[in-house]
């Protein structure tokens, strides 16, 4: 191999290992600036000023605040994902899988975002990582409920409401001082399995 060759393979792996450094670190201020402001008041310029890089280079990553979001919502998802994967291997029954399942989550967000003013809005099947949660939730709700669950079922919409509950109550948590994941975590279980009466009782 030439050493012109070479050069060229070095000067493309230097090349990479920039990209995914100057990545992370704008994902990471992204994390920090919207746990602090809130995804709605914080701006790009906020961002930047939490990096080293110019905004000239920071647009060579992202073009908008939403395509940040949808970075971070793709990554916590790809992390996520085996944390639901395990808690369903766990499970022996559906009040415990959801249990673990939300608790695991709500812990993942104070981890995540600390005490938020608010999280992105994105949508739950906008990136491949996503989708895979919801078919990850999906998958276990169907083999958890087993027989219990009518041939006419409508598992999408199952899926939806649980993850739907679970968000909004997490976002909900995030906004207290301090987040409380297990008592968010039995109010949101509450819920999903036994509905509005049962958690306007404290039941």
């Amino acid at each position: 191999m030439s050493s012109v060759t070479d050069i060229a393979i070095a000067e493309a792996g230097r090349r990479a290992r920039t990209k995914a450094r100057n990545q992370e670190a704008i994902l990471a201020a992204a994390r920090q600036v919207f746990a602090e402001l809130g995804y709605e008041a914080a701006s790009v310029r906020d961002i930047i000023r939490r990096t080293d890089l110019a905004s000239g280079t920071f647009y060579n990553y992202f073009r908008s605040k939403e395509a940040i979001a949808r970075a971070l919502a793709a990554d916590a998802a790809e992390r996520l994902r085996p944390i639901l994967r395990a808690e369903r291997d766990r499970a022996a029954d559906l009040e415990g899988w959801l249990d673990g399942v939300i608790r695991a989550y709500f812990r993942f967000l104070v981890e995540e975002y600390g005490r938020a003013a608010g999280l992105p809005q994105v949508r739950v099947d906008a990136t491949p990582a996503q989708r895979a949660v919801f078919e990850e939730v999906r998958e276990s709700l169907t083999r958890i409920l087993g027989d219990q669950l009518a041939p006419q079922a409508d598992t999408a919409y199952l899926t939806a409401g649980a993850i739907g509950i679970a968000r909004h109550v997490g976002e909900q948590m995030l906004r207290r001082a301090p987040p409380d994941p297990d008592g968010a975590a039995r109010f949101a279980v509450r819920l999903i399995l036994h509905g509005l009466p049962a958690v306007a009782r404290g039941a």
